[in-house]
C-alpha cells in the first residue's frame, strides 16, 4: 500500500462517495400511505420492514425529523402505486408538501391517475411504494341487496347483545359496508362501520369484518363495539361523529407480506390526528398486528 497519505485519503473519499448512494437507498423504507380527501392528500400509515409495519415519522415528531421524511418521500412528482380493492389501480403524485405547515407537517398534497377508482367521501384508498408480487384481486364494491340483509341482521344482533333497544335499532345507520375478496377466492368478505343512537347525546358504534363460514352463512371475524358521550367528543357537539368522526373507517386492504391474503387497513380520523390499524386474518379469524397514528394540530 502506498505510504503517501494524501493519495490514502483520495482512496477513502472515493469510496466513501461510492457507498453512500447503497446507504441511502438502503434507508428508504418501503411504505403505505392513506389516500385521503377525495383523493387530494395523503399522509403515512406504516413502514414496511421484514414482512411487518412499523409507525412512521408523526407529525408531532421533531422538525429535523419531519423535513427528513418529506425530503425523502414527498418530493413533488413522487409517484406512487395507487391501491383499490388490493389491486394496482393507477397512480398517486405528489404535487407539494410543507413540513412546518401548522396542521399538515406530515401529509402532502397529490394528484391520482387514472380515476378508475372512484374515491370520494368515505371512500378512500391505499398507495405504497413496494413492488407488488401478488396483486389483490381489485374486488371492491357496494354489497346485493341480499348481501346487506344478510349483515345488517349480524349487526342487529350484535347490537342487540350490547344491550341497545329494539328502538333505537330502527334507525340503523352505517357510513360503509364494503365488499371486498382477500384472498381471490371470489367469495365476498365485508368491512362495515355501523352506529346507533343510544340518546341524543350518545352513539354506539360498531366496526367490523365478516366472512362466510364453512356452512356458507356471514359470522363476524372481528369485532370492535364501542360507545362514545357527547361529553367525551372534543368539539361538545355529537354530531361531529354522526359525520365520522371517531369512527372506524375502511381504507383498503393490501397483501403487504406477499401471503396471498391481503390484510385489511382501518382509518380513524379524530379531532387532532389520524389514527390507522391493520388486520390480519390468523388461524380463521382477524387479529389487529398494527396501530399507528399521524399528528396533525391543536383542536
Amino acid at each position: 500500500m502506498s505510504n503517501n497519505p494524501s493519495k490514502f485519503l483520495f482512496c477513502v473519499l472515493v469510496l466513501l462517495s461510492l457507498a453512500l448512494p447503497v446507504v441511502a437507498q438502503r434507508a428508504r423504507k418501503p411504505i403505505i400511505f392513506a389516500v385521503l380527501n377525495d383523493g387530494k392528500t395523503f399522509e403515512p400509515v406504516a413502514f414496511i420492514e421484514k414482512g411487518q409495519l412499523t409507525q412512521t415519522v408523526d407529525g408531532a415528531d421533531d422538525a429535523k425529523l419531519l423535513a427528513a421524511f418529506s425530503n425523502t418521500y414527498y418530493k413533488p412528482k413522487s409517484a406512487y402505486r395507487l391501491i383499490f380493492g388490493g389491486a394496482n389501480a393507477g397512480t398517486v403524485s405528489v404535487v407539494s408538501s410543507d413540513p412546518t405547515a401548522e396542521c399538515s407537517r406530515n401529509m402532502a398534497q397529490v394528484s391520482v391517475t387514472p380515476v378508475r377508482a372512484k374515491l370520494g367521501g368515505m371512500v378512500m384508498a391505499l398507495a405504497t411504494d413496494l413492488p407488488i408480487k401478488n396483486g389483490g384481486s381489485g374486488t371492491r364494491r357496494k354489497p346485493s341487496p341480499a348481501e346487506r340483509t344478510e349483515i345488517e341482521r349480524l349487526v342487529r344482533n350484535e347490537f342487540s347483545r350490547q344491550k341497545i333497544s329494539a328502538n333505537a335499532l330502527k334507525t340503523l345507520k352505517s357510513h360503509n359496508l364494503t365488499a371486498l375478496d382477500v384472498d381471490k377466492d371470489k367469495r365476498a368478505d365485508f368491512v362495515g362501520s355501523y352506529w346507533v343512537d343510544k340518546s341524543k347525546t350518545e352513539r354506539a358504534l360498531l366496526f367490523f369484518i365478516a366472512e362466510k363460514n364453512d356452512k356458507g352463512k356471514y359470522e363476524f371475524g372481528f369485532i370492535e363495539y364501542r360507545t362514545i358521550k357527547q361529553a367525551d367528543v372534543m368539539s361538545g357537539d355529537i354530531k361531529n361523529v354522526d359525520e365520522g368522526v371517531l369512527h372506524e373507517l375502511l381504507l383498503d386492504v393490501f397483501d403487504y407480506d406477499q401471503d396471498g391474503v391481503s390484510e385489511i387497513f382501518s382509518y380513524l380520523p379524530a379531532f387532532e390526528s389520524a389514527g390507522f390499524n391493520a388486520y390480519k386474518r390468523e388461524s380463521g379469524s382477524w387479529k389487529r398486528v398494527f396501530e399507528g397514528s399521524n399528528y396533525h394540530c391543536g383542536y
